[in-house]
């Protein structure tokens, strides 16, 4: 959350539309927060279980984020959409976002099974990019569920955007961000190739250390 807050507390003039005063940042942050606590303590709740009755953890490590005022102003005039709050929570999925890092794929698959049992959850958009990968080679389980969160005096209901990938995905995703969004420099056709190809590669070695696991489960 504190990569959100304006150190002077006061709003930039190009953040205007969004957010009339930073009061109104403030509760937009507790509202996006609250819901990615929600779900890491469902998950959290969940890997536990898992962990009793067949003695594994399904999830390796969750990760989380905040999208910041910049990136939501930036995200809504690329997608043509109304510079507003209201906006924004309407049009925008991935306010919230949490990353669940699985194993296998399998797992990837019976995380996004327990996560659609909640019954507080209501889903809002399936996208499969293990299934039907990204044209750049991006792979995950994408999930975008609305949370309730329960105020002193109200119900918000605040949509967070869940990613579920192994272990490989994340290590491709990482790095090709890493080398494609963060570089300032337009990337050759033949590299931009070399990374498809990558991701075809780890993809492939993703699946082999499946069928290995299953085959171990196996054995008597």
């Amino acid at each position: 959350m504190n990569n959100l807050l304006l150190a002077d507390k006061t709003i930039p003039a190009d953040l205007s539309p969004l957010f009339h005063n930073y009061q109104e940042l403030l509760e937009m942050q507790q509202l996006y927060n609250a819901a990615i606590k929600e779900i890491k303590t469902k998950l959290d709740i969940l890997n536990d279980e898992f962990k009793v009755r067949y003695m594994r953890n399904p999830i390796h490590h969750i990760d989380s984020r905040l999208k910041s005022p910049q990136s939501i102003l930036k995200k809504l005039n690329r997608r043509h959409f109304e510079v507003s709050l209201e906006s924004a929570k309407k049009n925008l999925n991935d306010i919230a976002g949490i990353r669940v890092v699985c194993d296998y794929i399998d797992d990837v698959y019976s995380v996004a099974d327990m996560l659609l049992r909640q019954s507080d959850l209501r889903l809002v958009e399936t996208t499969d990019y293990i299934k039907t990968p990204n044209y750049n080679g991006y792979r995950s389980l994408h999930l975008d569920f609305e949370v309730p969160i329960y105020l002193s005096e109200r119900t918000e209901y605040v949509t967070a955007e869940v990613q579920i990938r192994t272990v490989a995905m994340d290590f491709w995703a990482s790095l090709e961000h890493d080398l494609h969004y963060k570089s300032e420099k337009d990337i050759p056709a033949d590299i931009v190739q070399q990374m498809l190809k990558s991701a075809d590669e780890i993809a492939a070695i993703d699946q082999k250390m499946q069928d290995i696991y299953r085959r171990i489960q196996q054995i008597p």
